[in-house]
């Protein structure tokens, strides 16, 4: 019987993912630093941010930003492109709301935990999960369990009777090393993953439904 379900949010409920993928792309031209897309979606994909900050330095060690600093850069560029469109993707948030009507549900981010209140904020969906967790809250992050063991306790449920919601494949391994569900959303338009570990995939949550998922 399922007790819980957990949502990633970029690239999940808010089209935000690939939003921090362009601003990492700006900030490596800003500064002379080579970077493909296929090299930004590795360095931000699915990843918490110190694990972004640090895959960034190690193909570029001659760039000395802080953590800090380096954030302060990237987000100046993602707040552009985010305020210039619509981030919400409204399949997501409809399962969310449904599912909320008969379950806890809480939001489990690799994002800083600001950066996830906004996003929350601009989605209204607040008053519909029992909490959120940005990387600050647990460790190592994702392809790591530790952020969704970290939610299950929280939560005082078992792992195995939870639900994850993700879009990136480290999100799915996480998830599945936790001994979760994992529910890939593959978005047509958006960057192909690996889903092989996952228990289900759909293009759009909206068509979730419990049934849908294995018997264990």
């Amino acid at each position: 019987m399922i007790e819980a379900y957990f949502f990633d949010l970029d690239g999940t409920l808010a089209d935000t993912e690939i939003l921090w993928v362009e601003a990492m792309e700006l900030i490596a031209r800003d500064h002379g630093c080579e970077l493909s897309r296929e090299e930004a979606l590795e360095v931000v994909y699915g990843l918490a941010w110190p694990d972004v900050y640090d895959q960034f330095r190690r193909r570029f060690p001659d760039v000395q930003w802080s953590l800090e600093e380096m954030g302060a850069l990237l987000g100046r560029h993602f707040f552009r492109l985010r305020d210039s469109r619509d981030i919400r993707i409204e399949g997501s948030i409809a399962l969310l709301r449904r599912l909320a009507t008969t379950h806890p549900t809480a939001v489990v981010s690799g994002s800083c935990r600001d950066d996830v209140e906004a996003a929350i904020t601009t989605m209204d969906i607040a008053p519909l999960i029992r909490f959120h967790l940005g990387h600050e809250d647990y460790h190592p992050g994702k392809p790591h369990p530790a952020c969704y063991l970290k939610a299950a306790e929280i939560m005082g449920v078992s792992p195995e009777r939870c639900v994850v919601f993700e879009d990136s494949s480290v999100g799915i391994s996480a998830a599945k090393d936790a001994g979760m569900f994992g529910v890939a959303l593959a978005r047509p338009g958006r960057p192909g993953q690996d889903y092989g570990r996952a228990d289900l995939v759909l293009e759009d949550l909206a068509a979730f439904q419990p049934d849908m998922l294995p018997e264990r």
